[in-house]
């Protein structure tokens, strides 16, 4: 049923839904086969090369911590490095899913990110977000849940984030000498948000005894690193979802996380989230149950489950269900405009239509569904952006031609002839940008 719509369409669809929109040329490279061209995609790539020399969160953790204790003009000059890098890197990120070569994998990148979503919430995240990503997302897009779980969960961003950091078992040879004890928020969320979800069939004692497998995990302050510290891991074997988790220190993360993972309610909760993500809001049952079905069948292959996201009928079905986010629509903008801007400007985009990357408002992550993105005063801000966008920019960008390069048969009559109609080129650019065919994915 899909493969009866015109190639124009289907490469849109393709690029649109699996990646962040067409840009300069990718519809008539994309349209001979635009299934091909995201199956393409399933295969490891080297990290793209504007992330080579990024710093990685280890000095940044390090830095921090040696800030804090020095305190007074010292850590207020960290603060405020901690802003600057912050800055740069949603600047960094933002460009990286506009320009790549294979956008679907950024998609990626960032859907998984904010599956495990570490936060500014927590102000001392700030400089910690795109090296977490890079360090414990990026690599493993594509290849076992498991992995992806373990090194987000314990990474030194997540341990402070979720403050298991400072958790000490009560009954640990440090929890015997100090007043602080046990804090359940990784236990809790590491559930929750990450493996079984809200709905995953475990209790407040399944909380309780994750919080204490994850105890001693901890930070190296002077290397910025996650490490295992036995004196604050609770001693004794736990029971978690009925399963034994024997005493063996720092192996029981591992093994839990392993265990998690197996789990058949980890399988629904990842694959309802990937078919909200890239099929609808409210995704057919059937793509459902074939996405969890491959993650049990693959036991977390993320690559065979991905594949099996793009196999399926669903994910082709017109007309495009989704609304951008004010993150893929940024970045939709410039990929279409191939325009440079300025990091300031990128900053300032993602801070006016309120989804600055790594600041979701909890640990859940950003919300996936229209409701959350097409309130009146949220439509309001992406036209009067889209209208400045293009006063800024119209005389360097002709919205006819962005009509035809980046939304092809998506545009409507009704569209073109009100760019053609538009009293000046800043205003057909608005059009464009806000337009229905543009907002969708």
């Amino acid at each position: 049923m899909v493969m009866t719509t015109a190639p124009g369409t289907r490469a849109a669809h393709a690029l649109s839904r699996f990646g962040f929109g067409a840009g300069p040329g990718d519809l008539d490279r994309v349209k001979s086969d635009p299934r091909g061209w995201v199956e393409n995609q399933l295969s490891p790539r080297a990290l793209p090369s504007l992330l080579a020399a990024h710093q990685g969160s280890a000095p940044r953790v390090a830095e921090m911590a040696a800030a804090r204790k020095a305190k007074g003009e010292v850590e207020e000059m960290a603060k405020k490095q901690a802003r600057e890098r912050y800055r740069a890197d949603i600047a960094l990120r933002t460009r990286l899913a506009a320009g790549s070569e294979t956008p679907f994998q950024e998609r990626l990148v960032q859907f998984w990110s904010n599956h495990f979503t570490i936060s500014t919430q927590r102000p001392v995240i700030a400089p910690l977000g795109l090296a977490y990503e890079n360090e414990a997302i990026r690599p493993h897009i594509l290849g076992h849940f498991r992995d992806m779980a373990r090194a987000a969960i314990l990474h030194p961003a997540m341990l402070i984030y979720l403050d298991n950091a400072q958790s000490i078992g009560p009954d640990s040879k440090a929890g015997q000498k100090r007043d602080r004890g046990l804090n359940e928020n990784l236990g809790r969320e590491a559930l929750e948000l990450h493996l079984l979800g809200v709905d995953g069939g475990y209790h407040q004692d399944d909380v309780r005894a994750m919080a204490l497998v994850l105890t001693g995990w901890t930070l190296d302050e002077e290397r910025g690193t996650a490490s295992f510290n036995p004196r604050r891991h609770q001693p004794g074997e736990k029971v978690l979802l009925g399963q034994r988790i024997p005493e063996s220190g720092i192996s029981e993360a591992a093994a839990a996380i392993d265990m998690l993972c197996a789990h058949p309610a980890t399988a629904n909760h990842v694959a309802q989230k990937l078919a909200r993500h890239f099929i609808a809001d409210d995704p057919p049952p059937a793509a459902i149950a074939a996405l969890a079905k491959s993650f049990r069948d693959s036991h977390g292959d993320l690559m065979q489950v991905t594949r099996t996201l793009v196999t399926l009928d669903e994910a082709w079905a017109q007309p495009l269900a989704k609304i951008r986010s004010p993150n893929d629509f940024i970045i939709a903008t410039l990929r279409a405009s191939a325009l440079e801007v300025p990091d300031d400007r990128i900053v300032n985009a993602m801070n006016l239509l309120r989804q600055m990357p790594f600041a979701a408002p909890s640990p859940a992550g950003w919300p996936d569904r229209a409701a959350d993105w097409t309130g009146p005063d949220a439509i309001l801000r992406r036209i009067d952006w889209s209208l400045a966008f293009g006063q800024r920019v119209g005389s360097r960008l002709d919205a006819s031609t962005l009509v035809d390069t980046a939304l092809g048969d998506l545009a409507d009559d009704g569209l073109r002839q009100a760019v053609a109609r538009a009293p000046s080129p800043a205003e057909a650019l608005g059009l464009v940008l806000s337009s229905p065919a543009f907002q969708r994915r």
